[in-house]
């Protein structure tokens, strides 16, 4: 599977989005609303960012997915480079920005969970915002974003983020439309006043086909130390799922510019995608082993001193 820049040329009828007109039928019925024409729906997020393996290709299984050893080897390779990469980043105070978009269960919390895993949390954190006080809402939109931008050595991961307003904002109705048109309007400027102001910026989008959302969503719903996963919005998404269609192309639209361009992630195959997003990542720096040499541990210091006797302290039931 490869990284591929979304083709946002196709034509718009009335400002909105127009839906693809490739169809694909599997026998499985359309849900509510949906005509059976668009049945899954047709578009950015389904038949278009959804690649299989090459026939005989040995690091896939019959599934035609990545196989489990594959995988752990490369993601180690890469969770190794990683950390390298910060070392960088520290050391030529980079700062560096990286959104991950996509619809619920298109695996952006699981390629973050690998990027962060070896790396400082010190260096490398994650944000991930819960919905907005009444006073953030009478802020600037941009504004609880700002605080939370990298400064100098540091990079920082979005977990979701500004594009909440063009996509499940305007998806559940949770803004105006005009909001949404002025977001479209003012996020590029900002953006590229970001770029301008030295931040490396990085947007990833991943996206998932309808019919393996269904299958994660089920997985989600069948097992209860995973239902928590799965919210009302998840839901009420997946039932939109061709109105969010028509939010990401809207967003892509506007958005996807040069100065901070779109990279799509195919994320049906979940190893996959977050080997090919990884492999992206480290691509965009030139950078070099810079890691800190072994240091030498000092002796304890001899310092007189008589401790407490222990059984003063609580120690928590020994079970193991």
């Amino acid at each position: 599977m490869s990284l591929a820049r979304a083709d946002v040329s196709h034509p718009r009828a009335a400002g909105l989005p127009c839906v693809m007109s490739e169809t694909h039928h599997d026998g499985s019925e359309p849900p509510t609303g949906v005509s059976d024409d668009a049945w899954p729906p047709a578009g950015a997020d389904d038949e278009g960012a959804v690649t299989l393996p090459a026939p005989g290709d040995e690091r896939y299984g019959e599934n035609r997915r990545l196989k489990r050893s594959i995988y752990d080897r490369e993601m180690e390779r890469l969770q190794e480079q990683l950390v390298l990469l910060q070392y960088w980043v520290q050391s030529q105070g980079l700062k560096v920005l990286v959104i991950f978009e996509g619809r619920g269960s298109a695996g952006k919390g699981g390629v973050i969970k690998s990027i962060t895993e070896r790396t400082s949390p010190r260096t490398v954190r994650v944000v991930a915002l819960p919905k907005p006080t009444e006073r953030q809402r009478s802020q600037w939109y941009f504004a609880r974003y700002v605080e939370h931008l990298p400064a100098a050595g540091e990079m920082v991961l979005f977990d979701r983020s500004w594009y909440n307003r063009s996509n499940v904002e305007w998806v559940m109705g949770f803004c105006s439309a005009e909001e949404h048109e002025e977001f479209l309007r003012s996020c590029p400027e900002f953006e590229r006043m970001l770029v301008r102001s030295g931040i490396v910026l990085l947007k990833y989008w991943f996206s998932v086909s309808y019919e393996e959302q269904t299958k994660r969503f089920d997985a989600r719903n069948a097992e209860p130390l995973k239902r928590w996963k799965l919210s009302d919005m998840d839901l009420a998404e997946h039932e939109l799922y061709v109105k969010y269609s028509m939010a990401k192309d809207t967003t892509f639209q506007h958005t996807d510019t040069k100065q901070a361009p779109w990279w799509v992630v195919p994320s049906d195959d979940k190893r996959a995608a977050r080997l090919n997003c990884i492999h992206h990542l480290l691509s965009q720096f030139p950078y070099i082993d810079v890691a800190p040499e072994p240091v030498e541990l000092p002796a304890m210091r001899d310092i007189p001193y008589v401790r407490v006797p222990m059984h003063e302290q609580t120690f928590v039931p020994k079970i193991f």
